[in-house]
């Protein structure tokens, strides 16, 4: 079956629900417990990986709550997430070591739509350096489990790739051997100590919920559009808990 055929079939909402976005950032910021969060006795350090065509900025709202729980963050160095995935790794790799040393501890990562299926290969690659994983609707089990407008826009850049426009995937990377241990990360296991989520949306207009899924992972549902999942109250509320008790081992969903 091909791509086109199954974004057709796929019970991805309504585009036009991603418009919630604005309600969604404006909720979080109403929220009190967002603007003054608890700061944890040991607050261990976080990594921010953006979504697909999207950059660092696309995280800032939650990088500042991260910080102001005391949180060293580091973001990806992604300014459009377009790129091969190996060659994406490749460079974050070296950063992931960088602040694992330089934090003396074990990383934990956050990665919203493809940036999640970044993270998870970083977590089956470095296991030592991980402590913990949150996918925020990333469809580790199908990547091209999107919106049929998504899908024409993968293809355009496919195509801009394939004509050697700097930085962007080719049509290869889907099934060729560039990117064959990238797909190999995304249905390895993860290792036992990493306190993996996998944050989805019946209502996500961008991505196949059921695609996010991952079956090493702690399934968490809310209602957010696929863009809000970085802002959206419910998701905070979420990562506060698993943040807090991931070094204890105590996160059950």
């Amino acid at each position: 079956m091909t791509a086109e055929a199954n974004a057709a079939r796929s019970p991805v909402a309504p585009l036009w629900g991603e418009l919630r976005y604005s309600g969604e950032l404006a909720r979080l910021l109403a929220d009190g417990a967002f603007r003054a969060p608890a700061r944890p006795q040991e607050a261990q350090p976080v990594m921010l990986i953006p979504g697909f065509m999207a950059g660092d900025s696309s995280m800032a709202v939650l990088r500042r709550w991260l910080r102001r729980r005391g949180h060293r963050v580091l973001m990806s160095g992604i300014r459009a997430n377009v790129d091969c995935a190996e060659r994406v790794i490749s460079r974050l790799e070296p950063r992931l070591h960088a602040l694992a040393a330089d934090s003396g501890q074990p990383v934990f990562l956050i990665g919203q739509s493809r940036g999640g299926t970044l993270a998870r290969s970083l977590a089956v690659r470095n296991p030592e350096l991980v402590s913990g994983l949150v996918m925020l609707g990333s469809p580790v089990c199908d990547p091209l489990a999107v919106s049929a407008p998504v899908l024409r826009t993968v293809r355009w850049m496919a195509w801009l790739g394939d004509r050697g426009l700097p930085r962007v995937f080719s049509r290869t990377c889907a099934d060729g051997a560039c990117c064959e241990r990238f797909r190999d990360d995304l249905i390895a296991p993860l290792a036992g100590h990493i306190q993996a989520v996998a944050v989805h949306s019946r209502s996500d207009g961008i991505v196949d919920w059921q695609a996010c899924l991952d079956p090493h992972a702690e399934p968490v549902e809310v209602n957010s559009s696929h863009c809000g999942m970085s802002v959206h109250p419910e998701v905070y509320r979420m990562l506060e808990h698993v943040l807090d008790t991931t070094k204890e081992g105590a996160w059950s969903g």
